[in-house]
């Protein structure tokens, strides 16, 4: 479950209240892990937490220690979810295995004992580590405000955060640049490769010492995957890095307002997407119909220019019941396929395919819609079986998370990529889908 707008809500709610909360985020993960690096999770010190780092393992000792853990500042914590814990005659667990001062990364504060170290191996099973990095809310916040940023501009920002610098020998080094080696600090690699600067996250540029380490993040490029983690070894200090592309939320453009579409949008709100419903009948497109929606508006058929710029880097539903509606939607869609990343019509292939014919009989050119065809998604949705307007969502939201993550189908789905278009027909089908939501 993607949680980051409930944990942007409640970091802005705990500041305006004066409540102080911590930032837990998994940095790193090795073996199996049920979250991957960058899931973040939010506790208050009222009790308030929002977010997950695992399945529901670890979140309950993380909740009652975030704020002791960082007392002194922002750490990292190693939990381990191995199947090695031993029991005693009683049949109770025994304390899991401590990690050692080096396993935990606090080298700025190395006067804390050994009673200040977690035990840490929660004993599920799962064989693997996950590296947590807690920090209060009042560091954790440009975080924060550079991820809202990236929602509302949709532009992405390649973010490195340090781990850990842990080379022994030249901790005088590191404790007299603490500023520069701050165990969470956050670096814009994007600024560094436009500007040439460095910078932090909420702070002015940093001494020269960190030059050649931002260099060489600067020139690990992210591929399929949104994060990587990264050891850089630079004279005398090696540190260790989450490279992070922090992605603008996934877009959902649905066009048509009828009641299947409800199921629809709460699909998708529950993980995170920005969600527009339209319809050029104001009588369906209105808040009220549906709340979870970031925008419902009223778009009128002719409206090209607005309906390009709402399917911009978007997946297109096009779901409104009405051949009038689906016909002037497609036809601007279908001429412009480097738009959406994602295209599905509603309804029996015959129906898509007598649209299409309709679309290319206007046109002196058709061959022009071939590229579009071929990203076009019909019947809409995976064939995953149920009935009704929450199964028909449910194969929608699966289709276009295969699509969008670049995914093979599991199973028989939708058709797309047609080999040509549909010779043009002037017959009508009785059976047609006809107008009305």
């Amino acid at each position: 479950m993607n949680q980051v707008a409930d944990i942007l809500k409640l970091a802005i709610k705990a500041k305006q209240q004066g409540i102080d909360a911590v930032l837990a985020t998994v940095v790193r993960t090795e073996g199996s892990a049920y979250r991957r690096a960058g899931a973040m999770m939010l506790i208050c010190e009222d009790g308030r937490s929002v977010g997950m780092i695992s399945g529901g393992c670890l979140e309950p000792h993380i909740i009652k220690r975030a704020f002791w853990l960082t007392r002194n500042g922002a750490n990292v914590q190693v939990y381990q979810t191995g199947d090695d814990i031993q029991y005693a005659d009683d049949g109770q667990a025994q304390a899991g295995a401590r990690e050692t001062k080096s396993d935990i990364y606090d080298e700025l504060d190395s006067d804390l004992d050994d009673a200040d170290f977690d035990e840490l191996n929660f004993g599920l099973g799962c064989n693997g580590r996950v590296h947590v990095l807690f920090e209060r809310l009042t560091t954790a916040t440009p975080l924060l405000e550079t991820i809202r940023n990236v929602r509302r501009t949709q532009q992405p920002i390649t973010v490195a955060t340090l781990i850990r610098a842990n080379d022994y020998q030249y901790q005088d080094s590191i404790s007299q640049n603490s500023d520069n080696f701050r165990t969470g600090m956050r670096i814009n690699l994007d600024e560094y490769r436009s500007l040439g600067s460095v910078s932090a996250l909420g702070k002015t540029a940093l001494s020269s010492i960190l030059a050649n380490t931002v260099e060489e993040l600067a020139e690990y490029k992210l591929s399929e995957k949104n994060a990587k983690y990264v050891t850089v070894e630079n004279d005398k200090v090696t540190t260790e890095w989450l490279v992070q592309r922090l992605q603008p939320q996934l877009r959902l453009l649905i066009c048509g307002a009828g009641n299947d579409v409800m199921p629809l949008v709460t699909m998708a709100k529950l993980q995170d997407w920005h969600v527009t419903v339209v319809d050029s009948r104001a009588q369906y497109a209105t808040r009220m119909r549906f709340p979870q929606a970031d925008v419902v508006m009223s778009l009128s058929l002719d409206d090209s220019e607005a309906l390009l710029k709402l399917s911009n880097n978007a997946a297109v539903a096009l779901m409104s019941h009405s051949l009038s509606q689906d016909r002037a939607r497609l036809a601007i869609l279908l001429e412009h396929p480097d738009t959406y990343k994602y295209l599905g019509q509603l309804g029996p292939r015959y129906r898509t395919e007598r649209l299409i014919n309709e679309i290319s009989i206007n046109l002196s050119n058709p061959t022009m819609l071939e590229a579009g065809i071929h990203k076009l998604y019909y019947p809409i949705g995976y064939k995953l079986g149920g009935d009704g307007p929450e199964a028909l969502a449910l194969g929608i939201m699966a289709e276009i998370n295969a699509v969008m993550h670049n995914q093979d189908a599991p199973v028989n789905g939708s058709y797309n990529n047609v080999s040509s278009i549909p010779a043009v027909s002037n017959d009508t089908d009785a059976n047609i889908v006809q107008s009305g939501v």
